[in-house]
């Protein structure tokens, strides 16, 4: 059976369900002579409020954040467009991930919040078979729709009244500390996804039931 204190499994997207951009951005940076996780520290600069927050929350479009992170790249010593990092996120959908969704879904709420892009200068930058998982979730939260994204502590508490559960009785499962920090914060239980095989089994344990075959 599964824990009492479980009633809620939360998600992230890249990097967790599908496999990690940064694999993308390390080949970019090889094939065109930049530093390594040069992209990485362009983003980690002002993440509150630089080119790629304000484009998650969709406060600009993406001729402004190609414009944007051309500059902010081009001031750390290399210009990128924000075109070519954005055409890096695709990445590829994990099936053992999925299943864990299916089984998860039948006896705990399961939700997703993503950082993500709005409109159609998005297509082709998300993985094929992403819209097929999303209707596995039982509630979405997508920083482009609401206004927020991850870190800020108020879209965990979104999804937390959205799903009708007390942060202390939901896990989250992240990629990046820095967005895993404040969930901690709330009281979730955090697990942060570096080997899929790994997390899956951290979170199984928490569960106590079985999320593969």
């Amino acid at each position: 059976m599964s824990s009492p204190t479980i009633h809620a499994v939360i998600w992230d997207f890249g990097g967790v369900i599908s496999s990690s951009p940064f694999d993308a951005f390390r080949a970019y940076e090889q094939a065109n002579g930049l530093p390594a996780n040069f992209l990485r520290g362009v983003n980690a600069l002002n993440p509150m409020d630089n080119a790629w927050a304000r484009f998650e929350r969709n406060d600009i479009d993406l001729a402004a954040f190609d414009t944007a992170f051309a500059a902010e790249s081009a001031a750390l010593g290399h210009r990128v467009p924000g075109r070519e990092v954005v055409a890096l996120l695709g990445g590829e959908i994990r099936p053992a991930m999925v299943e864990a969704l299916r089984r998860l879904r039948t006896r705990l709420k399961i939700g997703l919040i993503t950082n993500n892009v709005a409109g159609p200068e998005a297509d082709g930058f998300e993985p094929s078979g992403r819209a097929a998982v999303l209707k596995l979730f039982h509630h979405v939260v997508e920083s482009s729709k609401v206004g927020l994204r991850k870190p800020d502590p108020a879209i965990y508490t979104l999804m937390c009244d959205a799903l009708g559960v007390a942060p202390e009785n939901a896990v989250f499962l992240d990629d990046l500390g820095i967005n895993l920090k404040p969930a901690r914060a709330l009281g979730m239980r955090t697990i942060k996804v570096e080997d899929p095989d790994v997390a899956l089994a951290q979170l199984q344990a928490l569960v106590g039931f079985a999320l593969r075959g």
